[in-house]
């Protein structure tokens, strides 16, 4: 009955008198509700172990964004397709989606599978530059989220574990819910927190926000009412005999507080950031009642609770197959969950210091692969790509950069990934140039520079 937790799980920790971590090895299920430290307490707790380094930094710029909600297109998303349409390119490049739609800013056209993101264009901007060259999954999603080529020995933290280490637990954040958050599933590409430790790893919510209750793991059990796990706890501490004759002991008292915040989680107010069902109807319909809709909304509601790193990943752009029957399906579904959730932010005050980040690892190959068996697909292309911000510090109704007239090449200012990054750390007030704590106490920059070997542009200030 003992499940393990997956290894995206929260592990718990015990510590000692000092509060120092003895042990923070995996454990069963079973076994962390018989100590007090269900799902996300581990990580809930994280800020209190001890570190080989602490990170340093120059002072930084006032911060203007308090949160960032990152739209990860697993897969690649296609750039013709959506904010970067080539209507004149001819039907080997656009297909049947060539007739691009103005949006509410002039001059700027976008695909004409988006036309409720066509509406919020004064919100958001565009980079049609980005670009790396590299094709493989694996190491652009690793370079597009560290800012670092792969191969140099080491495996450094991605943006949201950078982002948790900066503004997370030790650096001011109080909150029950983790720092970082991913819905629903791990990326899976590479190792999120890299050389930071697993501390410094997303919490992964499991389940699906679209389906009633959304299950997530650790905090909320299917088929489990509240009242069941009251009453679990009351025969818990009536049968720890242990617990109360050590009821003085440091460790006991340490492991005391552990179950009481675990607990405060699961049946507390902090634990109903999940709870979807406390929206309206109405604006759960309009951010779409699917995965990725209410994923949306979700996001919304951890950045409003203050949690500053929240990635959504959504999975089947990698459309090699049958391009365009996918796009009919996945793009409206993508419009109305953005376009709400950009909506929403403004509607609430919380736009201007949260960053939205919209893209994938790549683009899809401009040209079209009409051949058997792709029949319409279009494969990975990293030499020049879109990517979408908005909120926090970025300015909207712009574009940035440009392909060529077929959107096979950058035509004007690349973009490479250290650059996107070192843009959002500036805009939330982590120093680029300031380092990161290392287990071997290597002196590691926070986003690397050109005399590491990085390929780069620039900072977006044009639209900072």
């Amino acid at each position: 009955m003992g499940r393990e937790l997956r290894p995206t799980s929260p592990i718990l920790s015990q510590r000692d008198a000092s509060g120092t971590c003895i042990d923070s090895s995996p454990i069963s299920r079973r076994e962390a509700l018989r100590w007090g430290a269900v799902g996300a307490a581990g990580v809930m707790l994280g800020g209190q172990y001890a570190t080989s380094a602490e990170p340093q930094t120059r002072a930084p710029r006032p911060a203007r964004a308090k949160a960032v909600i990152q739209i990860w297109m697993w897969g690649g998303p296609a750039h013709l397709d959506t904010f970067d349409p080539k209507p004149d390119a001819g039907s080997d490049y656009c297909g049947p989606l060539n007739h691009p739609i103005p949006t509410n800013v002039d001059g700027i056209m976008i695909g004409e599978l988006l036309p409720l993101l066509a509406k919020q264009a004064d919100k958001y901007s565009i980079i049609r530059s980005m670009t790396h060259g590299i094709n493989a999954h694996e190491t652009a999603s690793y370079l597009v989220q560290t800012g670092r080529k792969p191969g140099d020995g080491q495996v450094y933290p991605c943006v949201g574990a950078v982002v948790s280490l900066f503004k997370g637990y030790g650096a001011g954040y109080e909150g029950l819910i983790p720092p970082y958050i991913v819905l629903t599933t791990p990326q899976g590409r590479f190792s999120e927190a890299g050389f930071l430790g697993s501390r410094y790893k997303p919490f992964a919510t499991g389940g699906d926000p679209a389906r009633t209750p959304f299950v997530v793991e650790g905090v909320i059990a299917q088929g489990i009412t509240e009242k069941r796990q009251k009453s679990r706890r009351d025969l818990l501490h009536q049968l720890d005999v242990l617990r109360r004759t050590l009821s003085q002991d440091p460790q006991i008292q340490a492991l005391e507080q552990c179950e009481k915040q675990a607990y405060d989680l699961i049946l507390g107010d902090a634990g109903k950031v999940f709870d979807l069902s406390e929206e309206k109807d109405e604006l759960r319909d309009q951010y779409g009642r699917n995965t990725f809709g209410q994923s949306c909304l979700a996001a919304r509601r951890l950045v409003e609770r203050g949690v500053p790193y929240v990635t959504i990943n959504y999975k089947g752009w990698d459309t090699h197959k049958q391009h365009f029957q996918t796009m009919r399906r996945k793009l409206p579904e993508m419009d109305k969950g953005m376009a709400t959730l950009l909506q929403d932010l403004a509607d609430r005050g919380l736009l201007d210091s949260t960053i939205i980040w919209w893209g994938g690892e790549f683009g899809r190959t401009p040209k079209v692969d009409w051949e058997p068996p792709w029949n319409g697909g279009r494969n990975h292309y990293g030499k020049v790509f879109s990517v979408v911000v908005a909120g926090g510090g970025f300015k909207g109704g712009r574009v940035v950069g440009a392909s060529d007239e077929k959107g096979e090449t950058v035509k004007d200012r690349p973009v490479y990934p250290v650059d996107l990054i070192a843009s959002i750390y500036e805009l939330l007030g982590i120093d680029p140039a300031g380092t990161l704590p290392h287990p071997q106490g290597l002196a590691v920059r926070v986003t690397p520079s050109a005399a590491d070997g990085a390929d780069m542009g620039g900072r977006l200030k044009e639209i900072m």
